[in-house]
């Protein structure tokens, strides 16, 4: 271990604190981490540990969500600049003019926006759980009197509404990582390469990438699913900090990815000595008011008792 990680190793202790990473993440976070995960894996894990403080090395709103769910820790961000263009695509404003569109509006809001959206939307979602929490509305319930409005990921809602059948309006966002650099073409090219590789793509890419996988998955469940298969060859469609996890925990099995271009700028602004600078200085607390707090708790708590996919 290098000096900075002893570093961290010792403060942890002294502060009781526990680092938090996302699959994005740089590999050398990965390495210092106490647990890495999907953004709903990291959900769960926020509210399971019985630290003071939560480290959270991802985007700014998942940092948000952990505080939602944990409101007496204090949840540091090792860069306050990390963001997520998805999440801005849309304001509270806005969805609530969307929402004023409708009779019967039921908001589903996938977890990659702000507390403000949360607080304005009846049920969250992950992109491992998405199909199976636009069921649980549908169950018993006349949708002919419902409108479902799913924000913000366009490509997400459209993997949702092809999956379960269910008629839904969608939000005009998208993830530029995954909607601009991961292209049918690449996919089709690096297939020609690696004919007896299984394809996985993430739910955020474009319906016609979508269309040439084998099988769309979050990133957790990505992970979890190459584990336990015979397949040697992969060809990964998603942002390619996943694939440091993927290989660490397969050193068996080869991965592709559809391209090198799929980085998410923000992902990668965390490094080792932010995490060390926020964790000596206690700074970048991320809180929530608590008006919004207790507005977007309800939704997110809705999703954590829905099981994912796989």
């Amino acid at each position: 271990m290098n000096e900075i990680g002893e570093k961290l190793n010792k403060l942890k202790k002294e502060k009781n604190a526990i680092i938090l990473a996302h699959i994005y993440q740089l590999p050398e976070i990965h390495d210092i981490a106490d647990f890495v995960g999907d953004s709903l894996e990291l959900s769960i894990k926020a509210t399971q540990t019985d630290t003071d403080v939560i480290v959270f090395c991802g985007v700014h709103f998942m940092a948000e969500t952990a505080s939602i769910l944990s409101p007496n820790k204090k949840v540091l961000i090792p860069d306050a600049q990390a963001g997520c263009p998805m999440a801005d695509m849309i304001t509270a404003e806005q969805l609530k003019n969307w929402k004023a569109e409708y009779k019967n509006p039921v908001v589903v809001a996938y977890v990659n926006t702000s507390a403000a959206i949360k607080a304005e939307s009846d049920i969250c979602c992950t992109s491992s759980n998405a199909v199976n929490v636009v069921k649980s509305i549908a169950s018993g319930k006349n949708l002919r009197n419902l409108d479902i409005l799913f924000v913000p990921d366009r490509n997400l809602g459209s993997y949702v509404q092809k999956t379960s059948g269910i008629k839904m309006n969608m939000w005009n966002g998208f993830c530029p990582t995954h909607n601009n650099f991961i292209l049918p073409e690449y996919v089709l090219k690096i297939k020609e390469e690696h004919p007896s590789a299984e394809v996985l793509v993430h739910p955020e890419c474009r319906p016609e990438v979508v269309s040439l996988a084998d099988h769309v998955m979050s990133t957790g469940v990505m992970c979890r699913y190459v584990q336990k298969n015979f397949v040697k060859d992969f060809i990964i469609g998603t942002e390619t900090g996943i694939l440091y996890k993927l290989s660490k925990d397969n050193s068996d099995k080869n991965f592709y990815p559809v391209t090198n271009l799929a980085q998410c700028p923000n992902m990668k602004k965390i490094t080792l000595t932010k995490v060390l600078d926020v964790l000596v200085n206690m700074k970048n607390i991320v809180s929530v008011p608590d008006d919004i707090r207790q507005k977007a708790y309800p939704p997110i708590y809705k999703m954590l008792q829905i099981a994912s996919q796989g």
